[in-house]
């Protein structure tokens, strides 16, 4: 790529802000902008980028290249600015080839679990020496970062869905943890979204590889059609099926001394090395097998991999535990689709199985909230008691008479509390907790906010007693 200055618009996001910190870590000057400040917003202004809180034409001055979000529109004032300016403008996914150019893409995609397994390989291949690039969709906690521009040959990458931002990328190996109708906002139907993952695995490179899911009806469908016209692997816990086979499979599976989950890998029958988990759930069991299935076809060694895995500690937002005041235990998770509230909510039951779990669940889009509203009525069987609020709206305008307080009726189970606001929600949970209670905050919006708002309302409670 050519060292050029670059301007993002929404810079503090966790896909722009990825790529500007690769970039600023590559010698590229780096300007950006958005609606409010976050912690990854932050984190670049102290690397050194030009940030700023607002949208103002001047904010394009000096860029020779303007790079937006998804939610970004055509009319924006910075777009018009750049464009009026001759400017190029462009989306993620197509600044991904430049970005990716020159190196070995490794890219996790799927509707859920993407972060999470590639938190895990970059993980990996940074504690081999190997000094890969990465970006994933949020900061690594063994790593300290959402992304590095590294020396070595690798660059592990989240391939996110969402606009078809995926099909900027042609990887050398492709792993997807599975396909399940998510984004009707930008998908339409089910079919739409699973075709999507079709043009995106059509991009893997001669040569390349697809890992892909065995126990997901989905990511096997997509194994199946693929296999035609790339190296094609599955994976999957146990003999999920006896009829289908699968390269790799994790059996013997136990808890271990943590809570997690411990267990053997084989491929194809033959025993590879032995795996155990500090992040708990079976879906990280799963993106663990994944992941090691992913070293295993890049010829590095799987043992030395598993070691390191290990010593996995999670990524931020995904089942990360924020605190603990007056012996109530507070973890946040960016759940948001009801597949993944349901197994973030398995994951707690295993891990804290004498505890009362409250879950505080933000729906996230109108748009998503209509579409599966079915799974979401669902999906809460394992809490104890369920907190509502009212939805993140995101890019999205409120639909005329919809009212979440009315929908929060049809969850099927015995407690569902909805409180409008998050102040209702903190003040609320501030009345209701007691010690040995974990509350679980499902969100992709801002409601994290809650834990950190109720973890200090209750050591003033404390120090007022």
């Amino acid at each position: 790529m050519e060292k050029k200055s670059i301007h993002f618009i929404g810079i503090g996001g966790t896909g722009l802000s990825a790529i500007a910190r690769v970039l600023l870590e590559s010698g590229y000057l780096v300007s950006g902008s958005d609606r409010q400040m976050s912690h990854l917003f932050h984190e670049l202004q102290m690397a050194g980028a030009r940030v700023v809180i607002g949208h103002y034409p001047e904010n394009i001055a000096g860029a020779e290249l303007v790079i937006r979000s998804s939610a970004i529109p055509d009319d924006h004032v910075e777009v018009q600015a750049a464009m009026n300016a001759g400017i190029p403008v462009i989306k993620r996914s197509e600044f991904l080839p430049q970005l990716l150019a020159g190196k070995q893409a490794i890219a996790v995609a799927g509707t859920h679990g993407k972060t999470t397994t590639t938190g895990m390989l970059a993980w990996i291949l940074s504690a081999m020496g190997l000094d890969p690039s990465f970006i994933v969709g949020g900061s690594v906690e063994n790593l300290g970062v959402n992304a590095r521009a590294g020396k070595g040959v690798f660059f592990v990458i989240e391939a996110d869905e969402y606009d078809h931002m995926f099909l900027g990328i042609n990887p050398q190996v492709a792993l997807v943890t599975n396909v399940e109708y998510d984004h009707p906002d930008c998908f339409p139907c089910p079919d739409i979204f699973y075709q999507a993952f079709v043009d995106f695995c059509r991009g893997i490179q001669p040569q390349g590889f697809l890992i892909a899911c065995g126990e997901n009806e989905g990511s096997m469908r997509l194994a199946t059609e693929m296999m035609t016209e790339c190296t094609t692997y599955t994976y999957g816990l146990n003999h999920i099926n006896q009829k289908r086979f699968l390269n790799y499979q994790g059996v013997n599976i136990t808890k271990n001394s943590v809570g997690c989950y411990s267990y053997k890998v084989l491929k194809n029958g033959e025993e590879l090395t032995e795996i155990q988990l500090a992040v708990p759930g079976r879906h990280n069991a799963l993106n663990a097998l994944g992941a090691l299935a992913v070293i295993d076809v890049l010829d590095l060694p799987v043992s030395e991999a598993a070691q390191y895995i290990s010593q996995y500690r999670g990524v931020g937002r995904r089942f990360e535990i924020q605190g603990e005041a007056d012996g109530v235990i507070f973890i946040d998770d960016y759940a948001h689709h009801p597949t993944e509230i349901k197994v973030t909510l398995a994951a707690a039951r295993g891990r804290f199985t004498e505890n009362r779990i409250i879950a505080v669940w933000q729906p996230h889009t109108y748009s998503r909230v209509q579409a599966l509203w079915d799974g979401f009525s669902t999906a809460f069987a394992d809490a104890d008691l369920v907190i509502v609020t009212d939805i993140f709206a995101a890019r999205e305008q409120t639909p005329q008479d919809f009212l979440m307080a009315q929908m929060v009726r049809q969850i099927q189970h015995p407690r569902v509390e909805f409180q409008e606001t998050l102040l209702d929600a903190s003040n609320y949970l501030l009345k209701e907790v007691n010690p040995g209670d974990v509350v679980l905050v499902l969100s992709a919006g801002d409601a994290n906010k809650i834990s950190q708002t109720v973890i200090r309302g209750l050591r003033i409670k404390g120090k007022i007693a």
